[in-house]
């Protein structure tokens, strides 16, 4: 029957017959014949079908939250009595939003000194995505922002405060300035992360409020990609200041504050809230206890 839960959440994952069965390693007919199955075990039709997937039945959205719930059980049990035998071992899949993936190298790095076996796979994903991706078990834990959108069932810890900073040419209009205002950065021409992203929902919001909107010349859903332009002189960004103090610039770029007023939000580490925690997941959450007051005090 777990496998049955599995198809069910592959096909979750895909919205696409063809694409869940590859994901399954299995022939398009073979996931059909076992979602046929999990519904005459059930009693009850879980899938809209056409001529290509429509949706989930209200049965089906019912099952799929037993489904996660059960596949997450499972693997909770295996990875602890594998635990049990050879130690912690295993594989992490953290997804996190692009500005925080340069800080994840503080948590995964201590982690990995005092557990040398387990393995991990970092994904860079918007703070949506990041939600959707731990809800339906692709991700086993997140690093997003804790007080901007509502985060759902989730255990959190506060790992550090997200400030900004106004990134460009010495040469540029505002260059040789020691702080710049929102409305003074919404006079110049911007690269800037996509709007699906929160980060630039946030710098939108603030320029907004400036009386100045958001055009930016370059979009990216990459802060690599924002800051290698930036660091060719010809181009303006507004980053989180962990991204641009990781980020070796030339002398002809300047990271300047930017007041009036000076944006925070919270980023942490978010997982399912659910008992019992596979042991990854709850050495992960008490390893990013231990990091977060040294990780606060130093951003």
């Amino acid at each position: 029957m777990i496998d049955r839960f599995e198809l069910l959440l592959a096909l979750a994952k895909e919205r696409h017959f063809g694409r869940a069965a590859e994901a399954c390693g299995i022939t398009q007919p073979t996931l059909s014949a076992g979602l046929k199955q999990l519904e005459e075990a059930l009693g009850v039709r879980l899938v809209e079908r056409g001529s290509r997937f429509i949706g989930f039945t209200p049965e089906g959205e019912r099952a799929l939250e037993w489904s996660r719930r059960i596949i997450a059980d499972t693997r909770a049990m295996r990875q602890e009595i594998a635990t049990l035998r050879k130690g912690l071992s295993g594989h992490i899949r953290i997804a996190a939003i692009p500005t925080a993936m340069p800080m994840l190298s503080e948590l995964t790095t201590p982690f990995h000194q005092k557990h040398a076996d387990v393995r991990f796979t970092l994904i860079s994903a918007s703070s949506n995505e990041v939600l959707r991706l731990i809800e339906n078990l692709e991700a086993d834990a997140g690093v997003t922002y804790l007080d901007n959108d509502p985060l759902g069932r989730v255990k959190t810890v506060p790992l550090y405060k997200e400030t900004y900073r106004f990134l460009t040419s010495v040469n540029a209009p505002l260059g040789d300035r020691q702080k710049v205002s929102w409305e003074e950065i919404g006079r110049v021409p911007l690269c800037l992360l996509t709007p699906d992203m929160q980060n630039r929902r946030i710098v939108d919001r603030q320029l907004r409020e400036a009386g100045q909107l958001a055009e930016p010349m370059l979009e990216a859903n990459s802060t690599i990609a924002l800051l290698s332009h930036v660091r060719t002189g010809q181009w303006s960004s507004v980053v989180a200041k962990a991204l641009a103090d990781v980020f070796a610039f030339p002398n002809s770029i300047r990271s300047i504050p930017i007041g009036e007023p000076e944006i925070v939000h919270q980023i942490g580490l978010v997982a399912l809230d659910r008992e019992p925690m596979t042991p990854l997941v709850s050495t992960l959450i008490a390893e990013a206890k231990a990091v977060a007051p040294d990780l606060a005090k130093r951003l």
